[in-house]
């Protein structure tokens, strides 16, 4: 066993990592009318160390936006507001990936701009409550359930969200199609009610995600196109389904047909959702056979032994980035990591809690002179 593989550098499509540590994409909210600014692009050069940063999601369309204060990239303001983020992460040697989250009903008219709508594959709302800044906290809304026009329109704007991306420095772009956003809720039955191609079937239910896909890599690169996967996620009232492996098993064959960069798998059982069995693991492995990236609750250790066994060839971590900024120097010098966190600060709207959790300080050695 080489306990130094998760610090070897790995080819990323035509990328070189420095290593094989991926900072997970995590919502925080600082993103002023939807526009990144400096403070975000501290945040994450200050994170640069990792192989790979991978962003908060980030809408492709005003209809994508549901929380408040997250960042879009379908304007051109918010397009020169990444590319300070980019330059940043770059100047430190670093490689960054845009995840590309359209909320779908995760949403409430008070976190979108007027004339934006709440849309989904199907009218299902979630019953949860979301914070808005202008209401307090609100019910989401009942989704309008997406015409034949309109899912064009969001294939577009996908499209086109991704080329800014490009154009705004990121190495690539990661998909979002977990989590209970849009695109997972086209997979799922639960949410995906539709009695047209794009839905019944798990054909029907993964057409849409799976054009999506192909529309974005034709349009910037496969080798610049991943997806992030969360089967057996409950985020987002998601709920359990039969044909869940089937499913999950069908989308890694026809992703590898595509030929995307990598799949992102999120398991969520270390917050207490059901774990992703690991036969699903290992058949998506063999099945896509371009690079795995697994998430979920690890530590240093466990990642070893992922990368080891060939189940990942990268691994993500996600939370103990947030108050350790460098988290690839403490696991690889085995320094301590900073355990004190404040998790009121996650979503707020300035730098505490985002860029003042402190660097690892050696303690000062003492030394006595003679008397």
């Amino acid at each position: 066993m080489s306990a130094s593989l998760p610090f070897t550098s790995y080819k990323l499509g035509n990328i070189v990592l420095s290593n094989r540590m991926v900072m997970a994409p995590m919502t925080r909210c600082r993103a002023i009318d939807n526009v990144p600014n400096d403070l975000i692009a501290e945040y994450y050069s200050q994170r640069a160390s990792t192989g790979l940063i991978i962003t908060e999601g980030s809408s492709p369309s005003p209809n994508g936006l549901g929380y408040a204060r997250i960042p879009g990239i379908f304007s051109k303001d918010q397009v020169e507001g990444w590319k300070k983020v980019t330059q940043a992460v770059h100047a430190k040697n670093g490689k960054i990936f845009m995840q590309m989250m359209h909320c779908g009903r995760v949403a409430h008219p008070a976190n979108m701009p007027e004339g934006a709508k709440v849309l989904a594959p199907s009218a299902i709302a979630t019953g949860a409550q979301i914070w808005t800044d202008k209401e307090g906290m609100q019910t989401q809304a009942v989704p309008e359930a997406l015409t034949a026009e309109e899912l064009q329109l969001t294939l577009n704007e996908f499209v086109l969200a991704s080329k800014n991306a490009i154009e705004a420095g990121f190495d690539g772009i990661e998909l979002h199609a977990a989590n209970g956003y849009l695109l997972e809720q086209f997979i799922s039955p639960v949410t995906n009610q539709r009695t047209d191609e794009y839905g019944g079937s798990i054909e029907n239910r993964t057409r849409f995600v799976l054009a999506v896909v192909k529309a974005v890599s034709d349009a910037i690169g496969k080798e610049k196109t991943g997806i992030r996967l969360s089967p057996y996620g409950v985020a987002n009232e998601m709920k359990a389904y039969d044909g869940i492996e089937e499913t999950y098993s069908y989308l890694a064959e026809e992703l590898q047909k595509l030929d995307i960069v990598y799949i992102h798998l999120a398991d969520h059982s270390s917050m207490g959702a059901p774990a992703i069995p690991l036969s699903l693991k290992k058949t998506i492995r063999k099945k896509f056979r371009n690079t795995l990236i697994l998430a979920g609750g690890y530590d240093i250790q466990s990642a070893e032994e992922d990368l080891n066994d060939g189940l990942a060839n990268l691994i993500a971590f996600g939370r103990p980035f947030i108050n350790n900024p460098d988290l690839k120097e403490r696991y690889s010098n085995k320094w301590a990591l900073n355990t004190e966190i404040d998790t009121t600060t996650f979503y707020s709207a300035d730098k505490k809690g985002l860029t003042d959790y402190p660097f690892y300080q050696p303690k000062p050695q003492h030394s006595f002179a003679n008397a």
